[in-house]
């Protein structure tokens, strides 16, 4: 099928893989898709210019006023809704019944939160460390670098961010807030830097304040939520398309659908497999689909990007 690849969507980042998406989700006119991490509408755009009809939901307000300003031109056949993709079962559509034909979760945090520096999501440029996408969320990462435990603050880096110098840097952070608080990114990003130094074109703060900014806003408990309601909100034969950018979420969706693919399970203690009693998809793509060298290249926060593809069993 042919696409008009949108453009950069205001001041929000390019959609990733956005060919991809579109030929998996294959959309049209009688398609019905639900964007759960609408953003700044991009892969929304090219449903819409598809012909379907989209329900986009985001927990962040600014996201969804600029993308309805931005996609008015097509009408009634875009709607919004504001909460966390974790509740999409209390969506009115499908509370009254409704189901989609298509569920596209796009992980990834837009550029537009990453370079507000009033958002606080950045190391790079000065701001609150805040880092929510819901503003009322009460939960901010300068709550947690001031208020948690030492044992707490190094498990969060490790687990979470995956830094195996997690214990340097919850010394070095103990250290500087019994002084005086954390207050900016600046603040934490040149504390880590001087803790463990800097090698490569990695900034050595990266993974902490992805950790910082995965616990603020609970995004692998709204992940697991939200997977766990894809079957109550899809209809036979309904297509789920997710973006991972992380690890620690690849995982977990590859567990999720390893889980409920299986056509049989096996245990060595029994005679022979057994029908899966969880199978409710099938893999539309047996592995995880990449973005091609070009887009890496042109679009450099599509790099770590994988794509997931299963359809709901009829």
């Amino acid at each position: 099928m042919t696409v008009a690849t949108p453009g950069k969507a205001g001041d929000y980042h390019l959609p990733v893989m956005p060919a991809e998406v579109a030929e998996w989700m294959a959309a049209g006119p009688d398609s019905f898709i639900i964007d759960a991490t609408l953003g700044g509408g991009g892969h929304s755009e090219i449903f819409l210019q598809s012909g379907a009809r989209v329900l986009g939901t985001d927990r962040d307000p600014d996201a969804l006023a600029h993308t309805r300003e931005r996609l008015a031109g097509f009408g009634g056949r875009l709607d919004t809704w504001e909460g966390n993709f974790s509740r999409l079962a209390d969506l009115p559509a499908i509370r009254s019944g409704e189901r989609a034909t298509g569920l596209l979760l796009d992980l990834g945090v837009s550029s537009r939160q990453l370079d507000s520096a009033a958002r606080g999501f950045s190391f790079q440029r000065e701001g609150p460390l805040d880092m929510r996408m819901d503003p009322s969320n009460p939960s901010t990462a300068a709550a947690i670098v001031n208020g948690w435990s030492a044992a707490d603050l190094t498990r969060l880096l490790f687990e979470v961010g995956e830094e195996s110098k997690a214990r340097r840097i919850t010394a070095a952070i103990v250290k500087r807030r019994a002084e005086r608080p954390f207050e900016t990114t600046t603040e934490l990003a040149a504390c880590i830097e001087r803790a463990i130094g800097r090698h490569g074109r990695i900034h050595p703060a990266t993974r902490s304040f992805q950790a910082l900014r995965m616990t603020v806003n609970r995004e692998l408990e709204s992940l697991a939520a939200v997977l766990a309601a894809t079957p109550a909100v899809l209809k036979p034969g309904g297509r789920l398309l997710i973006l991972t950018y992380h690890s620690l979420e690849d995982r977990i969706v590859k567990r999720f659908l390893r889980q409920h693919t299986a056509p049989f399970i096996d245990d060595p203690g029994w005679p022979e497999a057994r029908p899966n009693p969880e199978r409710q998809f099938r893999l539309l793509a047996r592995k995880a689909i990449a973005p091609t060298p070009a887009e890496s290249a042109s679009n450099p926060r599509s790099r770590s990007a994988k794509l997931r593809v299963a359809q709901l069993l009829d």
